[in-house]
């Protein structure tokens, strides 16, 4: 194992060679739309199979929707939580674990895509459980809290939960050979790792903020109480748009929870008010559709189609009034040639939110018209669309070329030649239209940001005259961006070939967001220094401010895995020195190790660089331990006190409780294994 002294002679050299120039590294943007995604991200996938006393609970994910479903099953029995409304995966997974579904359980009327708890009950014969606070339209058995169902081994005790929406419900989930130790909280969208479910979704029937003070009741008076040991198993993951900041973890435990989810440290009622209503993001239109089909009962959905519902090629579906004609294509294939005035919403990407975000709901049914290369993609289309509740017609490209009509082009632009016209005379307006944190934390020059969401309904902030180029990460936004614009009248509107990615791969130069200010006097040799924090300080931003700041952890990887903070990301030192994406973003860099002198170091070097703050914990994670007392860290591998490697603080908290996965497995009181995904659009 390296000390720091040793480090310290890889350290300084590596910083030399670095410091001159920053444009050419390469790093590859993450973001919520597509590092939470994997190529399969349209099919559901089981996460794992948790094994507990009697019963066993598998997770499912259909990570286009970061929804997560499970089958608890005991003997030979089962019931479904919270089912997409395709359910053939569940009846499919039943039939191999060799049980029956005997229930179906809705933790609420969920908003964000039409869910199959209707769809199950008529194909088997089930009921379906719903909280009383519901209104539920279709038949069913009203929950109130204290309700309990069993079978088999396992025991469902239903606990009122209201704060994301009124009818919102938790279940715990006991052995019938202990039926008073809870072992694990199954928690809708009211906790999930890392955040608590948005209270803003019931529009003018109540208010956010009524509703937050009850997200606070409820964990203040119950969840909160729960032993530490239970796993908690979301309705969410990260990139669901039914919270803020949520984890990328699938399963936690409530004392994981009481230690890194930001939300519930807050134990001031107008604090935590303020935090959950602080950043939500817009909530797209389909949501309140979604909800009342989920209340009413969603009616039986079409899965085959054979025939396709073909319209008829007409230059009438070029009309933006009369209809709204989407290309699911890749953007590479669209810019080439496209239905005028249609907007690419590719199926490798979140298809079926962004045609809810985009597509008004008024233009749901014959006025929805899809296009794509052929009949496979087009089938695909409709069927995932079901899990929105919209429905269309189709058109093949080779229908529209046959029938003699024009096709539009737009440009996909190099980085290189956008940096040429960009830095020419008549440069072209640039037009980022990721999120403002995004666009805050990196970005390709004086550009305008204006957001995907808000483009469409932009007022006369663009000039149509205007050659416009949309940005994006990765080109999946942008590219709907061009469609958006030429709804709009714009004549030549392009995309970024390969986004943000491309421009740093390429080696161009990238900037952060800065303050105006008045002009002053400067040195003009200004030699930057870093900040020392205490541990104190640290331990105040991280309950009082959390998410306005990035903490890196540059220990080796297995320290980190044996404790680290609460937020904390791994970092190895020659990547954070030579990955641009540490010297911008929004707040103070601060890096920690196990005793301060490396990440002195470390951030010395950076604060050359950049304007960015950049703190070092002052004593390193050593005095952390001493000044912030137990429980500051999070231990997550079970190793002994007297087997701990010699860079554990003395004393170093014991390890949460958790779960793991082996073979597809888990046991309860182990650490839970993080799902690969991969990327699936910008």
């Amino acid at each position: 194992m390296k000390r720091a002294g040793d480090i310290a002679s890889v350290l300084i050299p590596l910083a030399l060679a670095l410091v001159p120039s920053f444009g050419a590294a390469e790093t590859k943007i993450e973001d919520a739309e597509s590092s939470t995604h994997r190529f399969d991200a349209a099919q559901y996938q089981v996460v794992d199979t948790y094994e507990f006393p009697g019963f066993r609970v598998t997770q499912i994910d259909l990570a286009v929707l970061a929804h997560y479903s499970y089958l608890v099953t005991s003997g030979d029995e089962g019931v479904l939580v919270d089912p997409g409304r395709d359910v053939f995966t569940y009846l499919d997974l039943a039939q191999k674990q060799g049980a029956r579904i005997k229930a179906v359980w809705l933790s609420h009327s969920h908003a964000d895509f039409v869910a199959g708890h209707v769809e199950v009950a008529k194909r088997l014969g089930v009921p379906i459980y719903i909280s009383g606070r519901a209104n539920a339209e279709y038949e069913h058995r009203a929950l109130a809290d204290g309700d309990t169902l069993g079978f088999g081994d396992v025991l469902f005790r239903f606990i009122e939960t209201p704060g994301h929406t009124l009818d919102s419900m938790c279940a715990l989930l006991h052995s019938k050979q202990d039926p008073n130790k809870p072992l694990v909280l199954l928690s809708g969208d009211t906790l999930f790792i890392g955040s608590v479910g948005r209270p803003d979704l019931l529009g003018k029937d109540m208010s956010a903020s009524t509703l937050a003070g009850m997200m606070y009741d409820t964990w203040t008076n119950k969840l909160s109480k729960l032993p530490d040991d239970v796993v908690v198993l979301p309705a969410h993951g990260a990139g669901s748009l039914c919270g803020a900041h949520l984890s990328d973890e699938p399963s936690s435990t409530i004392g994981q929870q009481k230690a890194s989810n930001p939300y519930v440290q807050y134990t001031n009622r107008g604090e935590f008010i303020a935090a959950v209503l602080e950043g939500l993001p817009v909530a797209p239109q389909y949501f309140a559709h979604n909800a009342a089909i989920n209340r009413r009962g969603p009616e039986a959905a079409q899965w085959e189609f054979d025939p396709l519902p073909l319209i008829r090629p007409s230059a009438e579906l070029t009309d933006p009034a009369k209809f709204y004609v989407i290309d699911v294509r890749d953007a590479r294939a669209y810019a080439e040639g496209h239905v005028p005035n249609s907007v690419n919403i590719g199926l490798r990407g979140r298809f079926e939110t962004w045609v809810g975000r985009m597509v008004p709901w008024e233009m749901n049914g014959d006025r929805l018209v899809l296009v794509g290369a052929g009949p496979d993609d087009l089938e695909e289309a409709l069927s995932r669309l079901n899990r929105v509740g919209y429905q269309g017609r189709v058109i093949p490209l080779n229908g529209w070329r046959d029938a003699g009509l024009p096709l539009q082009r737009s440009e996909m632009v190099a980085p290189r030649d956008l940096h040429r016209r960009m830095n020419s005379s008549q440069p072209p307006l640039v037009v980022d239209v990721r999120l403002p944190e995004e666009w805050m934390g990196l970005r390709i020059g004086k550009i305008l940001n204006i957001p995907l969401d808000d483009l469409g309904r932009e007022g006369n902030t663009l000039d149509p005259r205007e050659k416009v180029v949309a940005v994006c990460n990765s080109a999946y936004r942008s590219s709907m961006a061009v469609g958006l614009l030429e709804r709009r009248g714009f004549r030549e509107p392009g995309s970024l070939a390969g986004g943000t990615e491309a421009w740093i791969a390429a080696g161009l130069p990238v900037h952060e967001a800065r303050t105006q200010t008045a002009a002053r006097s400067e040195p003009k040799h200004l030699v930057r220094l870093p900040e020392r924090i205490s541990a104190a300080e640290l331990k105040r931003m991280m309950m009082d401010l959390p998410g306005t700041f990035r903490l890196v952890d540059i220990r080796p990887p297995e320290h980190f895995a044996d404790y680290r903070l609460p937020g904390a990301e791994n970092v190895a030192v020659a990547e954070l020195l030579g990955n641009p994406a540490y010297l911008t973003g929004a707040g103070p860099l601060v890096v920690v190790d196990r005793d301060g002198s490396v990440a002195m170091m470390a951030a010395g070097i950076l604060s050359q660089k950049t304007e960015r703050p950049v703190k070092a914990l002052y004593g390193g994670l050593q005095a952390y331990w001493d000044e912030a007392g137990p429980g500051s860290l999070l231990a997550t591998s079970p190793i002994p006190t007297a087997a701990r490697p010699d860079n554990a603080p003395a004393g170093a908290p014991a390890p949460a409780a958790g779960l793991e996965s082996s073979a597809g497995t888990s046991k309860p009181n182990e650490p839970a294994a993080k799902p690969k995904r991969r990327s699936a659009g910008c």
